[in-house]
């Protein structure tokens, strides 16, 4: 997620947490406009190499005229983050020295209208990363039953409301603009004192559903660790608890160490620790960051270290 149009949320942090250096490789597997993709291939002058992916051709466009400076350093491909592993195989890269995964959406994309990402501008309830794919949420919100769409607004959204809303969606088919959706869910969560707009969990629930982002998660995850070298680092920045909860359960998991008595002759539960954790806890963007992007505010970065 970008924070305005020159640098990325966490900016700093990220090159920071992964040291690039000359003759590295990286990759930036949530491209978007490049913002940290300029950093790592600045800090790895001059012959650091950098793959960027994204499947939004916009953003591959924006990027590419961002990163035109290092010319064939900057390698870019609109891919989605889950084929990570056939990409670098198509590159022959073995393994990688530092990924960067920024989840979720960008800046760029909820400030577009024709997106359909935003209840703040009336436009087609699109919502898809990949402007290709055929699924968008129209199609969701439209032919789900009930019962089905109400348990995707609690799974994706953590609605709790989420019977009622979709009782309400059902109620007022079709349902064809952005708009038209936030009305009928503000109509029937809307009560007392609200910090966020009433229709901002279903919006998320919605997005996460049509770009199957915690699935994707779920895939890139295994691949990144598998694809660093040792002492290769991994940063993801995630903007929600859900994502967040993911990345924070895996990287734990690899983390562990063998937990089996001394005295037992042999390991019974096979585990030993791939990568150790640079902070217990995530890293969150300072006051000054977070002033000038208020979106910002959520952001949460976890940092893993590939062990030999």
């Amino acid at each position: 997620m970008t924070a305005g149009p020159h640098q990325p949320v966490l900016y700093q942090e990220i090159i920071q947490a992964l040291q690039p250096r000359p003759r590295g490789r990286y990759v930036d597997a949530t491209l978007g406009a490049g913002g940290h993709a300029w950093g790592i291939l600045q800090a790895s002058s001059p012959d650091g190499l950098l793959l960027g992916l994204d499947v939004d051709p916009h953003a591959l466009r924006l990027a590419a005229e961002r990163l035109a400076p290092f010319g064939r350093r900057a390698i870019l491909r609109r891919a989605s983050y889950t084929t990570l592993r056939e990409q670098l195989q198509t590159l022959g890269w073995q393994q990688v020295d530092g990924i960067v995964l920024d989840l979720g959406l960008s800046s760029m994309q909820l400030d577009t209208p024709a997106r359909g990402f935003s209840f703040r501008h009336d436009a087609p309830l699109d919502m898809r990363f990949d402007p290709d794919q055929p699924l968008t949420a129209a199609h969701l919100v439209n032919t789900l039953e009930e019962a089905a769409l109400a348990d995707l607004l609690w799974r994706y959204g953590e609605e709790r409301r989420a019977r009622r809303v979709a009782r309400a969606i059902a109620r007022h088919r079709p349902i064809t603009t952005t708009r038209q959706l936030a009305e009928i869910v503000a109509a029937v969560t809307t009560s007392g004192k609200r910090r966020m707009h009433p229709a901002t969990r279903t919006f998320q629930a919605l997005r996460i559903a049509v770009n199957r982002e915690l699935a994707n998660v779920e895939a890139v995850l295994p691949q990144a660790i598998e694809a660093l070298a040792p002492g290769g680092r991994l940063a993801v920045i995630a903007f929600h608890s859900l994502e967040d909860r993911l990345v924070k359960h895996y990287l734990r998991s690899v983390s562990d160490r063998c937990t089996c008595p001394p005295e037992m002759p042999f390991c019974d539960c096979a585990a030993h620790a791939r990568v150790r954790l640079l902070k217990p806890f995530p890293m969150r963007p300072g006051e000054e960051e977070v002033a000038r992007n208020p979106r910002a505010r959520s952001a949460r970065l976890r940092v893993a270290e590939k062990l030999a």
